[in-house]
């Protein structure tokens, strides 16, 4: 995700603006998290089926669980750069692999990205007005991760106030399909998210759940990342960041760790993979930075990977993705 480009221009005049995009020891509940069927609307139309993927019918045998019935390209972790460009991530060998340029048939600007269990990208994408920097339109594209390709059209077109996202795949309770999980997000610091809501599977469109709870992150910019367990994790832009784990029902905020050392970012974006959280972080103009943070061991990272030669802006892993680290 990258901050809020209105935000952006207020800063390159030198204006003092607060602008982005503790938990001490505390370790994440290892149980799902939340039911993923709460908030408004129509709720999880597509969970079940014979196909058990985000679109009914689509792939998979139905119950999920981390690789079960899953590709080797649906456990890895997928990372977009503010240039356009796909690019797989090995973190135990710290290896960025890039994919390709992305194809998508539109002059918006990417933002963000989750990933489905069938390995396909689901990418954000987001149109500001050139002269006040306001959000005015935003869609998600379906990209390959095999070449980068696009759909010829947007899935997805976002409503007012759902523009510009974060996101994240999380298994259902139950383990019969997985809901696309998405934050709007405002400008950093400002408090106007709208908070938690999710993609309808059946008719793509924004179905609002709740604000984020308690008021620590009421109103906050969040990434999201989630589960083949069921859980869902939020990367908030408040100072200091913080990682916490969200009820899908609710949008209630628990196990909160703030990750001392890790700079309120421009450009963000998150993945939970082998037990670990990866947080991708640049600062003002710079290069993305990794962070690590292990829960378990209660150890954070800064320095797993710096300056990695591109600016990240989404990253996507599937509920595929290893709950443990590797053997």
């Amino acid at each position: 995700m990258k901050l809020f480009w209105g935000c952006l221009s207020v800063l390159t005049i030198g204006l003092a603006v607060g602008c982005s995009a503790t938990g001490g020891g505390s370790k994440f509940d290892n149980e799902g998290g939340g039911s993923g069927d709460g908030g408004s609307g129509a709720g999880n139309q597509g969970g079940g089926g014979s196909g058990g993927g985000f679109i009914p019918g689509a792939g998979g045998s139905g119950a999920f669980g981390p690789g079960d019935d899953c590709s080797d390209a649906a456990k890895l972790i997928y990372v977009l750069s503010d240039e356009n460009d796909l690019y797989s991530f090995d973190p135990p060998a710290k290896k960025f692999t890039k994919i390709g340029s992305l194809g998508c048939n539109t002059t918006m600007q990417p933002n963000s990205m989750a990933v489905d269990r069938n390995a396909v990208a689901w990418v954000n994408y987001v149109e500001s007005d050139p002269f006040l920097g306001d959000d005015i339109d935003g869609v998600i594209y379906k990209v390959s991760t095999k070449d980068a390709s696009c759909d010829p059209a947007p899935t997805v077109q976002l409503i007012s106030n759902w523009f510009r996202l974060g996101m994240g795949f999380s298994t259902n309770d139950g383990g019969m399909g997985e809901t696309l999980y998405i934050t709007g997000t405002g400008a950093i610091g400002a408090g106007d998210s709208p908070g938690l809501g999710k993609i309808n599977p059946l008719s793509f469109g924004v179905e609002t759940i709740a604000n984020f709870s308690p008021s620590t992150f009421k109103g906050q910019s969040a990434e999201l990342t989630g589960t083949g367990d069921g859980r869902l994790y939020g990367y908030y832009t408040t100072t200091p960041v913080q990682v916490g784990q969200i009820d899908k029902a609710t949008g209630g905020v628990t196990n909160a760790k703030a990750i001392t050392g890790l700079e309120t970012p421009s450009a963000w974006a998150f993945s939970f993979w082998g037990g670990s959280f990866y947080l991708y972080a640049a600062a003002g103009l710079d290069y993305s930075n990794v962070t690590k943070y292990d829960p378990v061991a209660n150890t954070i990272d800064n320095a797993y990977m710096t300056n990695i030669g591109f600016r990240i802006v989404g990253a996507g892993v599937s509920t595929c993705a290893p709950l443990e680290p590797p053997k």
